[in-house]
């Protein structure tokens, strides 16, 4: 049984017009004729086409119609060959393209474009021109290469070279060669660091969210650093500096956690002598806990 194949759509027809030739209704005429033969007809005007606002598909159209006047070949003089070009990239190949309308003296200049184009002319009057589209004609060639093909020794060290580090004959340059004596020298740092009032240099201290390891730093030592106590007596002969001892310590930092919470007429007497005024009579004696029954052995001899 034979097959049948699917009918294909016949290819639409431009007609390319003007201002100048819808005023008369040449062009209007000419669509007319066109669909009365059953021809599906596309319509565009001359200046959306140069302006390029609208963008004709590539090998889309079996046959092109330009009903255009001379006024508009005349304009067209200085682009005509960008023109036909458009045109022909439009146009499907064995296609034609019908110029009509009085050319009076642009028939040759018509017919050289065209040529230059691919296009055969088919006729040619003072009123109108048909050229045909000519298929191009193309055939497969092939390219012999001018390169000998690489032996497998030629193959096996090529595929060496490119897992090569290096050359072997590259030479090794010596980094510290390149530097130069004021390379050499320590620079000079731009702002001083930050000292106290003896001249010494002081130590940053960590900042809230530390995250650098310098507020854990801070708290260790803190925690393992000694605390002096002075006797009042150090000054005269016999008198001693001795350390505090851990539970001192802490007993110390507890009773300053809780200095707010003792009553005195200061509110500060048992802290300690540092803390105390000078008429205290706690005066010389270490620092006791907040409500802790203190004794004062009135023959002492600082009282």
């Amino acid at each position: 049984m034979p097959t049948i194949s699917p009918k294909v759509a016949p290819q639409p027809i431009l007609v390319v017009g003007s201002l100048a030739s819808a005023q008369d209704g040449s062009y209007q005429t000419l669509i007319s004729e066109l669909t009365t033969r059953g021809q599906d007809v596309e319509k565009q005007l001359l200046d959306r086409i140069t302006d390029n606002a609208t963008i004709l598909p590539a090998s889309h159209f079996s046959a092109i119609y330009l009903h255009l006047s001379p006024s508009d070949f005349q304009a067209l003089s200085t682009t005509l060959p960008a023109f036909l070009t458009t045109m022909a990239a439009a146009l499907a190949p064995m296609g034609t393209l019908n110029a009509s309308f009085p050319l009076n003296d642009y028939v040759s200049t018509l017919s050289a474009e065209l040529g230059r184009l691919n296009f055969n002319i088919q006729s040619s009057s003072s009123s109108s021109l048909i050229a045909q589209k000519l298929a191009a004609s193309g055939a497969a060639v092939s390219l012999r290469s001018r390169r000998a093909p690489l032996t497998a020794e030629q193959k096996a060290a090529k595929k060496a070279a490119l897992w090569a580090v290096s050359p072997s004959q590259a030479t090794t340059i010596d980094a510290d060669a390149l530097l130069t004596p004021s390379d050499r020298v320590r620079p000079t740092p731009t702002c001083a660091p930050a000292t106290d009032a003896n001249g010494a240099v002081r130590r940053k201290k960590a900042c809230k969210g530390c995250t650098c390891g310098l507020a854990e730093f801070e708290a260790e030592e803190a925690a393992n650093a000694s605390v002096v106590v002075l006797d009042t007596t150090a000054d005269h002969e016999g008198g001693t500096v001795r350390e505090m001892s851990k539970d001192d310590r802490e007993k110390l930092r507890e009773a300053a956690l809780n200095a707010g919470k003792a009553t005195s007429s200061c509110g500060s007497c048992f802290l300690g002598d540092a803390f105390r005024c000078a008429g205290c009579p706690y005066l010389g004696l270490p620092a006791f806990q907040p409500g802790q029954k203190v004794e004062i052995d009135l023959g002492m001899d600082d009282i």
